[in-house]
């Protein structure tokens, strides 16, 4: 296995006593003794429970996608470039790519984040390599999304726990830290196929956790309602959700879906905090013109987000070592924007909502959470 291996017994005693929990703890109040608990624990990180699963993350995480990398990779033709979507296994031959996250992860450990999720096959394949022999460095998060439930021939526990089983055998994983199923809502129009794939989704992660093939578990998706409502009836199965936070959503006043989370005591991982890099003026490359610009919005958005204690962690998918120590930096910035940054933020948010490509105009949806 290219993973480093944790015992049954360890795997087992670990996750009982995360379940006790921790409070959150910077570098400069944290007990000696508490540190040692926290992975990859460094001083100029800040680091978060994770709900009721008891682990401590780093309050920036890094998230799975890599969306624009071409712009890094000189070797790629920038016609080609590198595949947006991240699901994609041909990245995987690709040398450079294969540098470039290994570099990436790297200095992801150097600056204290410890956890990555990864949620498509491609993400998951690049990042258990880029893990091969520092796994215990960092929490992994899995979603094998083209086995899961948004696709039909995946909607029953037994077919989820194939697909689970297959993806680890690929990726030589022998367990997962968190195993969030990808649940789809955009394509399940009969009441009755939604339930069934909603217990299906949670027979299948109960069965993981039993098998000790993933340590604990959640789910993932585009739709606020129906999340609320799994949270809600779904206490045990349901530690930890991933939805869409972006540097514009807010807690609705009424029927929030931070309501159930906080009730229930969910870690969340907040994605799309960037709104599909809409919010930036440049490409991303090093030699952009808007580059310090985009880096000051990054971090802007980046505390925006923090500012809300009920989620745990953002998740931006990094192309490039800068971008993860500037998202490292905008922890140790102060947290509460003054009444500048709040305009300026502003005038960035609205040129966000209105950059949105038309396949992600649905982001829309999330600016009242």
């Amino acid at each position: 296995m290219i993973m480093a291996r944790m015992t049954r017994r360890g795997f087992i005693s670990e996750s009982a006593t995360l379940a006790g929990g921790f409070s959150c703890l910077s570098g400069a109040n944290a007990q000696e003794s508490e540190r040692r608990t926290i992975l990859n624990y460094n001083e100029n990180m800040e680091y978060r429970r994770l709900g009721k699963t008891g682990l401590m993350v780093s309050a920036i995480c890094l998230g799975g996608h890599w969306k624009r990398l071409d712009v890094m990779l000189q070797s790629r033709n920038r016609s080609e470039g590198v595949s947006t979507k991240s699901n994609y296994v041909s990245d995987l031959k690709d040398p450079e790519f294969i540098k470039n996250r290994h570099e990436v992860v790297s200095r992801c450990i150097d600056v204290g984040i410890n956890y990555v999720d990864a949620c498509t096959s491609g993400e998951i394949l690049a990042y258990a390599k880029g893990l091969q022999g520092r796994r215990d460095k960092m929490y992994l998060g899995y979603s094998w999304y083209e086995r899961e439930a948004r696709f039909p021939q995946w909607r029953s526990a037994k077919r989820m726990i194939e697909g689970l089983n297959l993806g680890m055998k690929q990726s030589g994983l022998d367990y997962i830290d968190l195993w969030r199923i990808s649940l789809p809502l955009e394509h399940i129009t009969d009441l009755g196929e939604l339930l069934r794939v909603e217990e299906a989704t949670m027979e299948a992660l109960e069965l993981a956790k039993r098998q000790g093939k993933a340590r604990f578990t959640g789910v993932s998706t585009h739709n606020r309602i129906w999340l609320k409502s799994i949270v809600e009836q779904y206490p045990k199965h349901v530690q930890v959700v991933l939805f869409p936070y972006t540097a514009d959503s807010r807690e609705l006043p009424e029927d929030s879906v931070f309501d159930a989370i906080k009730k229930e005591n969910v870690g969340v991982f907040g994605i799309k905090p960037f709104a599909d890099n809409s919010l930036f003026r440049g490409d991303s490359s090093p030699t952009s013109p808007h580059k310090d610009e985009d880096d000051r919005r990054a971090r802007l958005a980046l505390r925006y987000i923090l500012g809300n204690s009920a989620i745990t962690a953002p998740i931006p998918g990094l192309i490039s070592i800068q971008q993860v120590d500037n998202a490292a930096l905008a922890v140790r910035e102060r947290r509460k924007l003054d009444r500048k940054e709040k305009a300026e933020l502003g005038r960035a948010t609205t040129g966000m909502w209105a950059n949105l490509r038309p396949n992600h105009r649905w982001l829309k949806d999330w600016e009242y959470v």
